[in-house]
């Protein structure tokens, strides 16, 4: 029995039209904000992701997943020249993310779709300065929080001013123990220790 040449049928897949190219580009765009909301993201977090990838596509003019790091050299190098540090950074980590995105769930279908292939224009040679790669955080061990505040604690005898570090002192003691988050502490008053549940306060 001879052999036969076996082709992969997707590779004959006709020319996709401009409404499709578009309407896929609205669902791609659509599924990266709910894994990021899946992922626990704030909203406030997200609208900025999507806020930096709606103004680099509309410099860009075509589908982000186009660009390419010549691409991204003049945006970041001649639009972006005199902006802020900050901006720069963050909108060059969302499209980073959007790619990651990108490479991950569509990277197939968008080369079959349109022969290209999904790659970061963002790469060591022109990522904004300043970018660091997230760093391996250890929280500190429980013997290690209560020397801490054994320490802290000792100072507020002998401290110059000692309203602001018994405010701070306690503020960092109620989000130990309670899961405050800073925000939250920030609001706190005098008005918000309740004396009459039976319950007391934990020892500071």
């Amino acid at each position: 029995m001879a052999l036969a040449a076996v082709r992969d049928l997707r590779e004959f897949r006709g020319p996709v039209s401009t409404e499709e190219l578009e309407r896929f580009e609205t669902d791609v765009l659509a599924g990266f904000v709910l894994a990021r909301a899946s992922a626990g993201l704030a909203d406030g977090t997200i609208r900025g992701d999507v806020g930096h990838l709606d103004q680099m596509r509309a410099w860009f003019g075509r589908p982000l997943w186009e660009m390419e790091p010549a691409d991204a050299d003049g945006y970041f190098g001649k639009v972006l020249r005199g902006s802020p540090s900050g901006t720069r950074l963050a909108r060059a980590q969302s499209l980073t993310t959007y790619f990651l995105f990108l490479e991950l769930r569509h990277k197939v279908e968008i080369h079959r779709m349109t022969g290209g292939v999904v790659e970061c224009p963002i790469d060591e040679m022109n990522r904004p300065r300043g970018s660091k790669d997230a760093a391996l955080r250890i929280p500190p061990t429980g013997p290690e929080i209560k020397m801490l505040f054994t320490g802290w604690g000792g100072e507020l005898v002998s401290c110059r001013k000692f309203a602001p570090t018994a405010r701070n002192y306690t503020a960092a003691k109620l989000m130990s123990q309670v899961g405050l988050r800073v925000s939250e502490a920030c609001k706190l008053d005098l008005a918000d220790i309740k004396r009459r549940d039976g319950r007391s306060l934990p020892p500071m």
